[in-house]
């Protein structure tokens, strides 16, 4: 562990890195705060509401999720644009800015029975929806807990279900690869929240119930675990550029930072 910064927002619910020391968090309230890896709030960004999710552009822009108002925004040398209206009906959640400069995005229906899907956005264009798998069936258990998402090196779409309990991977045209209930290493059930990839593709996966971080490779192989870190209630997540990882912790607000590769 290089440093545990105090918590700022409670709860916390994602992380962003941005460079090196630096990092967006979010959580319960509106405010999205700039961080450095001593603690020091560098900046904020105020919202109407407080952001499903951010994540940071090519060009270390934040973007953020509002949900009642249906959009994905933008913030730009300090002002707020909306990037993304989403159709009626649905409401935008998890958030992925991929390397070609697409945003993927997962949404929900209203309801404890409501639908996910994610889908795949070049600027304001819809070009994918992944929902179905070609049996027709829902790829996504639906439920009240956001669908966090993340883009990896080979074009795989991976996703953390709470609901059901599972990270789903889908391909590039959005067929189901593999899913991992978390069975190698949970103790409890399995609760995977924020997910990232490393440099080499593998997809780390933070387990709240389990106190934990799960190392799979783009398989859907296990590798390992992260723990032992005082990882209690681990949310957010996001790698820095020199592959460290920020782990958000929910209850506390603390982010920690860990050196887990050498």
């Amino acid at each position: 562990m290089i440093a545990t910064i105090a918590g700022e927002v409670n709860p916390l619910y994602s992380v962003a890195c941005v460079g090196v020391d630096e990092a967006w968090v979010s959580g319960k309230d509106k405010t999205i705060r700039r961080v450095d890896i001593h603690g020091s709030v560098r900046d904020t960004v105020t919202c109407q509401v407080s952001p499903n999710d951010i994540t940071i552009t090519s060009q270390g822009e934040l973007v953020y999720s509002d949900g009642p108002n249906r959009t994905v925004n933008i913030v730009r040398h300090g002002r707020t644009e909306t990037l993304i209206t989403i159709p009626k009906g649905w409401s935008p959640m998890g958030l992925c800015c991929t390397r070609s400069g697409d945003i993927l995005v997962s949404m929900s229906t209203s309801g404890f029975t409501s639908r996910y899907k994610i889908v795949r956005y070049d600027k304001h264009i819809m070009k994918q929806e992944i929902e179905r798998d070609d049996h027709g069936q829902p790829i996504y258990k639906g439920g009240r807990n956001i669908l966090w998402v993340v883009e990896n090196n080979n074009g795989d779409i991976c996703a953390s279900d709470n609901n059901a309990k599972a990270v789903v991977v889908v391909d590039k045209s959005g067929r189901v690869r593999f899913r991992y209930d978390g069975t190698p290493a949970r103790k409890k059930t399995f609760n995977p929240e924020h997910l990232v990839i490393n440099s080499i593709s593998q997809i780390i996966v933070t387990d709240n119930n389990n106190a934990c971080l799960h190392i799979l490779d783009q398989n859907g192989q296990f590798l390992r675990c992260v723990e032992n870190c005082g990882l209690d209630e681990p949310c957010g997540l996001s790698v820095d550029s020199e592959g460290r990882l920020w782990v958000g912790l929910l209850n506390t607000g603390k982010v920690k930072v860990i050196q887990y590769m050498k």
